[in-house]
């Protein structure tokens, strides 16, 4: 349908004698004379309420060719000597018949936002009451003494202390490249000859003498069991007729010129949405597992030396061309120091060569958190 157009005329309210709602057409108070003045409430016209729904004006439009003339002349200007309110056709202040010159400040026109991109009136909110206060108060009890809790747990003091003794503990293990029997899948095994190692390395396991193999288990699947129709309830919009919207423009001269038109309205509607779909079952699935020869290493001996407070030795242990020796190590550091009552704390260096750089009677400086963790412990 056509647009239909018209044209409302906003009020102003004198600041001089408190008049209120002057028709925008009056440039000055028709009950005291006084001009309407860009400062203040006197620039700010009221065009009234719009219906929340369309965005249309409740206000009757002008229909005399006076008002229609005045809300065509364009935008008012404030005339820049005396400041009262002119025409925007005028060339001369009516008040004070000053030309109308480039300094002359003049409203501007804008779009007046609709009732759908006006900001929502927040509903006044209803006091808390006691429960609703307790819970908030425990609530932020928790949350607060839980951070203060992991601020203090977090905090770190210094402590001195002195190494009470050092242990350390070597062990060296002969292997053997020994046949062992295993179980594997079938299409996992591919039969290869085994390596015998030179002086304990180069070997290759190998696999042979596949056999005694069986049907077991290996796992499970998803496999198609026929199908079934499905149906979910969906929403989807739909047209359903017209509805009159409406936007305004300020003139920036008291009036809006307001456009109305009909536009298609959508509406929520639930339908439903069918599909085939496939539905599935779970089953195990079946594979051929055998036993086979191979070669693993295996201990053979096993020599351990251990001691305190001196320099760690490795054990003696001698090995043919076809075993190999392993090495396994670990060593510890105990540390006392002094915090409400006397404490104990035990380093695990990594190496020799950090076992050795701690001594029996050495100082050192301890960084503990206030639940007792040592964090951090270096020599003094």
């Amino acid at each position: 349908m056509a647009k239909r157009t018209r044209i409302i005329e906003g009020t102003w309210n004198c600041t001089s004698c408190d008049t209120q709602g002057i028709p925008a057409r009056h440039k000055v108070c028709p009950h005291c004379g006084n001009p309407r003045e860009l400062t203040g409430k006197e620039s700010e016209f009221d065009f009234g309420g719009v219906d929340a729904k369309s965005g249309k004006s409740l206000r009757e439009g002008v229909t005399d060719s006076a008002a229609l003339e005045l809300a065509a002349a364009g935008e008012d200007w404030f005339c820049a000597y005396c400041g009262a309110a002119n025409r925007g056709d005028s060339p001369r202040c009516k008040q004070c018949s000053a030309e109308r010159t480039d300094d002359a400040k003049a409203s501007v026109g804008r779009e007046l936002p609709s009732p759908a991109q006006a900001r929502p009136v927040a509903a006044p909110k209803k006091p808390l009451g006691k429960k609703a206060w307790l819970a908030l108060g425990l609530l932020f009890s928790c949350c607060f003494g839980s951070a203060l809790f992991s601020l203090w747990a977090g905090s770190t003091h210094e402590f001195a202390g002195s190494v009470t003794g050092t242990a350390w503990k070597r062990s060296v293990v002969r292997e053997r490249f020994s046949p062992v029997v295993k179980t594997g899948w079938r299409d996992e095994l591919s039969t290869t000859p085994p390596r015998m190692p030179v002086n304990g390395a180069g070997e290759a396991a190998g696999v042979a003498n596949v056999r005694d193999c069986a049907s077991r288990q290996r796992g499970t699947r998803r496999v198609p069991d026929g199908t079934e129709r499905v149906c979910r309830t969906k929403t989807r919009k739909v047209a359903c007729g017209t509805e009159e919207k409406c936007r305004r423009r300020d003139q920036g001269n008291g009036f809006v010129e307001e456009v109305c038109e009909d536009v298609t309205k959508y509406c929520s509607e639930s339908y439903e949405d069918c599909q085939t779909e496939t539905r599935y079952r779970t089953e195990p699935v079946f594979a051929q597992q055998c036993r086979y020869d191979t070669y693993e290493w295996k201990e053979q001996d096993r020599r351990e030396l251990s001691g305190t407070d001196d320099r760690p030795r490795w054990p003696e242990l001698p090995a043919s061309g076809v075993d190999r020796l392993r090495r396994e190590e670990t060593y510890s550091v105990r540390v006392r120091y002094e915090d409400d009552g006397e404490k104990e704390h035990v380093l695990e260096p990594g190496s020799e060569q950090e076992f050795l750089t701690w001594k029996k009677g050495q100082g050192v400086s301890l960084t503990v958190t206030n639940l007792g963790k040592v964090e951090k412990v270096v020599p003094r």
